[in-house]
């Protein structure tokens, strides 16, 4: 009897569903879209929150992915920095030969897949889809709903601003491009690549828009939101990109005198180094100062927080900037070099001092040591407490302790042979490479405050910071400006712009007949290490292969083993992949691309 009556039930059912046309129809419960999600002032609030977590996370934090915050602020690729971990690895594009190619396996947390080209592509468009859906939001929001007269211009120039910030790196690194601006609601796959000259002139119409609607600076909602000189800021890079040089100063300009941004030149923030020690440009990276009322330099600031459940609100300033001090195997009399007290009793080889760094920015020579001999002992730039030369050795049961580690002392045929986490490829050759590649190096400390380590004190950290990090500062623009003089071969003023950067940095001035574009990267690289992403910069003046091969002096491979082609990186080809009803060719030099 079983069997006959649930084949009876089974069968009511399936007749009554097959009749119930409300059962059948889709409805969306819990997807976030900009018809449930954006449908009042707080909501399309959140939504640019949306966009400020996107930049704060993505491109300045590194867990999910390292590679793109070291490639991004630290430089690597360039002139002014390679991977000192492991000069010879996989990752951090420390070979542009194998890892700057369509389909790749370097990235990822702890080195698989995204491939970091994937995530560069991937992060951006994003970024545009979320700034199309706050514009559209924003558009579609009654007018009846809006707080105040002015707030939706307001919330929709913000968007734009994060939409032209982000197609200013993809057209950067990945040239022509599909320009998108519209909420992407369903599949599509037959994107077409847009001409450079169209996303130039879509970032133009966004900046300019939002350098009318954006507030004044002070007159934002909330410390942290863009306003009309960081519009201004952008739109001079945009600008210089295009070669557009009257265009450029002009923006510039309006930055620096319109807005009432000065630069920093006496001492504010009332607080020392942990050496006792400070001037006005340690005063700038001083933890908490970068958005208070004293400091008049600030354009915008990304923000970071500590004491939140936010995992995002740090980044790795001591983790990726930091050298491996911490991994140096002996003294020169075979004791540990660094043991510190522990409450746990246990030896402890960190300090909050330093941090825990682990090699991943290592400046080049070029950064660390060449730009600064002219005025190496009056650049405050320069000074012990803005970027630590000197370390010594802690351990009281030592002979060495308290004395500078310096590497001469050390005899290398008794050195050791390998250690955990760090490859071991050549023996002594590797070994001499990993002092000054990985254990000791100048530690430029912007992104980290010593002893202001407020998470996991078993590790010192884990190398997080809180400091705040600029986005855009005034010392920027003058240099912006700058460039734009060079190009228009007003050398005057642009050593005026300059040595309004270097006097309050107590540098000598230049002469204009010394001022030419070199001498402004130089600069560039003196004044922002660590806060500006130098592709752009090298890529807009045209310089990058020749400076790469000139000054990234990775002991395995000379320039990283560029070539020309890979100035402009690949399509992924996952995306060529999806574009299935309009099959891409990819970037010259690549496979899928024409010969370059």
């Amino acid at each position: 009897m079983f069997i006959p009556l649930a084949l009876m039930l089974l069968l009511s059912m399936g007749l009554s569903s097959c009749n119930d046309e409300a059962f059948l129809e889709e409805k969306a419960y819990s997807i976030l879209l900009t018809s449930n999600a954006y449908g009042s002032v707080e909501g399309i609030r959140q939504g640019i929150a949306g966009c400020h977590t996107m930049v704060r996370r993505y491109w300045y934090f590194g867990e999910e992915i390292q590679d793109p915050t070291c490639i991004w602020l630290g430089g690597l690729g360039t002139d002014i920095a390679w991977s000192g971990e492991d000069p010879g690895s996989l990752r951090f594009l420390c070979n542009y030969e194998n890892y700057v190619v369509p389909t790749g396996s370097t990235g990822g947390a702890h080195g698989g897949s995204p491939s970091t080209i994937d995530y560069f592509w991937d992060i951006g468009f994003r970024l545009v889809q979320r700034a199309n859906y706050v514009i559209d939001a924003c558009n579609d929001l009654p007018e009846e709903k809006w707080a105040r007269s002015g707030q939706k211009e307001e919330f929709i120039a913000e968007a734009k601003f994060f939409r032209a910030w982000s197609y200013r790196h993809l057209t950067s690194f990945f040239g022509e491009i599909p320009v998108i601006d519209y909420a992407t609601t369903s599949p599509k796959t037959d994107y077409e690549r847009e001409s450079l000259a169209k996303a130039y002139a879509l970032m133009e119409e966004d900046l300019q828009e939002a350098t009318r609607n954006l507030p004044l600076p002070g007159k934002e909602e909330n410390t942290g939101r863009i306003t009309q000189g960081a519009a201004w800021h952008l739109l001079c890079e945009v600008y210089l990109a295009q070669r557009k040089y009257n265009e450029a100063v002009q923006a510039a300009s309006n930055v620096i005198n319109n807005y009432g941004y000065k630069l920093m030149t006496e001492r504010f923030g009332g607080k020392n180094s942990v050496w006792g020690t400070g001037d006005v440009y340690w005063d700038l990276f001083a933890m908490d100062n970068q958005s208070i009322a004293a400091n008049t330099e600030t354009i915008w600031v990304i923000q970071f927080k500590s004491g939140t459940s936010d995992t995002y609100a740090n980044h790795r300033g001591g983790r990726f900037w930091g050298n491996a001090y911490h991994r140096l195997p002996t003294a020169p009399d075979g004791k540990k070099p660094f043991v510190y007290d522990n409450p746990s009793g246990a030896d402890y080889v960190y300090t909050d001092t330093l941090g825990r760094g682990v090699a991943l920015i290592r400046p080049s020579s070029y950064a660390a040591y060449t730009i600064w001999q002219s005025d190496w002992n009056n650049d405050i730039r320069n000074a012990p407490h803005n970027i630590k030369r000197d370390f010594h050795y802690y351990n009281k049961d030592s002979e060495w302790h308290g004395k500078k580690v310096k590497f001469s002392d050390y005899d290398y045929d008794k050195m050791f042979t390998s250690e955990s986490g760090v490859i071991d490829q050549s023996g002594k050759a590797l070994r001499q490479r990993n002092d000054t590649c990985h254990y000791i190096f100048p530690f430029f400390l912007k992104k980290f405050d010593p002893n202001k380590v407020i998470t996991q004190f078993g590790n010192a950290g884990h190398g997080d910071s809180f400091k705040d990090i600029y986005g855009m500062r005034l010392a920027e623009t003058y240099l912006l400006r700058a460039e734009a003089y060079i190009a228009l071969g007003e050398l005057g003023k642009a050593a005026d712009d300059i040595n309004l950067v270097r006097t309050r940095s107590k540098a000598n001035p230049v002469d204009p007949a010394d001022v030419d574009i070199d001498y402004l990267l130089d600069e560039h690289a003196r004044e922002l290490y660590g806060e500006t992403c130098r592709h752009f910069v090298l890529r807009r003046t045209g310089t990058m292969y020749d400076r790469l091969y000139r000054y990234c002096d990775n002991p395995y491979r000379q320039g990283v083993n560029m070539k020309p082609y890979h100035v402009l990186w690949p399509i992924p080809q996952s995306q060529i992949n999806l574009n299935i009803h309009n099959k891409w060719q990819n970037n010259p030099g690549y496979p899928g691309g024409p010969s370059f």
